[in-house]
């Protein structure tokens, strides 16, 4: 999934404000304003992007100094800006709110407590949908408006759930989450029972769900939802987490098996589950059901791994590499990735587009996609490539200790 990115908006935003929001009819203007051009240096060296990081800073003129306000949740970022404006000899006002507010400092966790949460761009169920969270993902909580809540998931991407999505934790209590032994769904969906009959369900489940294990009840495993209800799974649908992950050995072979355990799945913006996916959402997928969490958006994935091609000499490419699509580069414009595939060999790869299916580079084949092959950019390698942007499950405590 790509989303567009205007970046001129906060720098327009900033300049009204600092020209409208001057006080005592003080008129400043961006020449003048030495604040703006260091505002955009700590923003480009610590978010550069508003995914996965949150510096929204404004200040105005006020009595001959300036007044820092807005939010975010870098601290690290905050005392950069601070310490060029103190080394610049600017006088300030520091009101910026630092996240989480002060009602979650300690309260700064949640676990996703149902199938798949919808996250939102903004609060409001009429929001795009920006992304999904699976059962039992753990996610930091920053802010509420209402019964929203903005929240920040493992691969950092922000944004918004409602309260029927999360049971938010005392950090105290996230850590004895963390500490207990757990199961993960293995099957592509299924669900979860009020006894070991089968027969009334609790709730939906889809692959990674992530559930507490209070006991091994025979055939099912006795199981406990992050608000506390009791349900029973199949033994033959799951694994225990630990079990699991010690497994864990991703191949060529292995990712491509799960992505045909997804094929004919529909095409849903924003879509990261069984449920439905979007194109990036779809390769994230594959990849965490194999053990590693990739970055959310098809821009973002592009920066992961290592290039293996940027000529469309397909011979380079190995089974699950990824295949990003889109604009290339311009003298006047950057390149723009806007579609991403998984290769499966043969001068095959599968990815979502409608439905989640296979599609050829092959001219003759009857599944030939001339419209990806024109817009065709590059491959990247992730499977066993070290590299900060993909995060190995064996390597992060993200679900136990």
């Amino acid at each position: 999934m790509m989303k567009k990115i205007n970046s001129k908006i906060p720098f327009i935003a900033l300049t009204l404000l600092m020209v409208l929001g001057s006080c005592k009819n003080e008129v400043v203007t961006e020449a003048e304003n030495p604040v703006l051009e260091y505002v955009n240096q700590v923003k480009q060296e610590y978010a550069p992007d508003k995914r996965v990081a949150l510096f929204n800073i404004d200040f105005k003129a006020a009595d001959k100094q300036y007044v820092l306000t807005g939010e975010t949740n870098l601290l690290k970022a905050v005392n950069e800006l601070k310490t060029k404006l103190n080394e610049a000899k600017i006088e300030y006002t520091d009101s910026i709110q630092l996240l989480p507010t002060a009602e979650f400092k300690n309260s700064n966790w949640a676990i996703v407590k149902i199938s798949v949460a919808n996250l939102r761009s903004k609060a409001g169920h009429s929001q795009e949908l920006a992304t999904q969270a699976t059962l039992g993902t753990p996610v930091k909580v920053y802010k509420n408006d209402g019964d929203w809540y903005l929240i920040q998931t493992p691969d950092n991407y922000l944004a918004w759930v409602d309260k029927g999505g999360i049971e938010i934790l005392k950090n105290d209590d996230f850590k004895t989450w963390k500490a207990t032994e757990k199961i993960i769904y293995t099957n592509i969906t299924g669900f979860s029972y009020a006894s070991t009959t089968g027969q009334e369900t609790v709730s939906d489940l889809v692959a990674g769900s992530i559930l507490e294990l209070v006991a091994d009840k025979g055939l099912f495993y006795q199981v406990k939802y992050p608000d506390g209800r009791i349900a029973f799974v199949k033994k033959d649908e799951a694994q225990t987490y630990n079990s699991w992950l010690g497994a864990l050995n991703p191949t060529q072979e292995s990712l491509v098996a799960t992505s045909k355990q997804l094929m004919g799945l529909p095409y849903l913006w924003g879509g990261t589950s069984s449920k439905g996916v979007d194109c990036s959402g779809f390769t994230k997928t594959i990849y965490f059901l194999n053990g590693m969490v990739l970055p959310r958006d098809a821009s973002q994935q592009v920066n992961a791994g290592t290039v293996v091609d940027k000529n469309k000499d397909f011979s380079k490419l190995a089974v699950g590499d990824l295949l990003f699509f889109g604009r290339p580069a311009t003298d006047s414009t950057k390149q723009r990735v806007v579609h991403v595939g998984m290769w499966i060999g043969n001068n095959q790869f599968i990815h979502s587009s409608g439905r989640v299916h296979i599609s050829s580079i092959d001219k003759n084949a009857t599944n030939f996609d001339e419209f990806n092959l024109n817009r065709y950019l590059q491959s990247n390698r992730m499977l066993h490539q070290n590299t900060e942007a993909i995060l190995e499950l064996k390597n992060a405590a993200l679900f136990i200790e």
